[in-house]
């Protein structure tokens, strides 16, 4: 029964309970998520995101941008890639933050030079290579311990760390000569449109 895996009527949340219940143990599943899955605080948000992370193997979450189902949705959504395994098996989970996916993520959702979609195939093929990456990278691995302080919190944004440059600036005299430079260049201009226009 879907109900033992989680108590909800959700359907996002009953679609994860039906895919373990029919899946075999070694079977994959890559499923396309609602992020509101990632972070849901009710109880049933979180006992499906633990039993997939304490129960079976949590492979992946890919992040994608709001837009990637546009027209027809705007809702921000992710990937999950899980095994069955019926006796747990997750250490790390591997996160990438999808940017874009070849279109404009607009409505009219035109082809587009940017895409992320070979690059998410070539380093989840290559995982051994994601250890060492930095969190203000786009893909990086997160422990299974850190998921689970955090209330099994699936969300990029929780783990993603973001890197800000310092920006300096004139000091304020130096950046008020160039207003008083700027003013008097303007007064100049002016003067001279009026000499043109025959005002004096």
């Amino acid at each position: 029964d879907l109900l033992k895996v989680c108590k909800t009527k959700k359907t996002e949340l009953l679609f994860l309970a039906l895919f373990l219940r029919i899946m075999k143990n070694g079977g994959r599943a890559v499923v396309i998520v609602p992020d509101g899955v990632l972070f849901g605080s009710s109880k049933a948000h979180k006992q499906i995101r633990k039993e997939i992370i304490d129960n079976h193997k949590l492979d992946a979450v890919i992040s994608m941008p709001s837009g990637v189902f546009k027209p027809y949705a705007g809702v921000s959504t992710a990937i999950l890639i899980f095994t069955k395994t019926g006796a747990g098996g997750t250490d790390k989970v591997w996160f990438y933050d999808m940017k874009a996916d070849g279109y404009s993520l607009d409505d009219k959702r035109q082809p587009v030079k940017e895409n992320d979609i070979e690059d998410i195939v070539k380093r989840f093929h290559n995982l051994e290579e994601e250890k060492d990456r930095k969190r203000t990278e786009q893909s990086f691995f997160v422990d299974v311990e850190e998921i689970r302080e955090n209330d099994f919190d699936l969300s990029i944004n929780k783990y993603k760390e973001i890197e800000y440059e310092e920006v300096h600036y004139d000091p304020p005299a130096v950046i008020l000569d160039r207003i008083e430079k700027m003013e008097e260049e303007v007064q100049k201009e002016l003067e001279e449109l009026r000499k043109m226009l025959g005002d004096e």
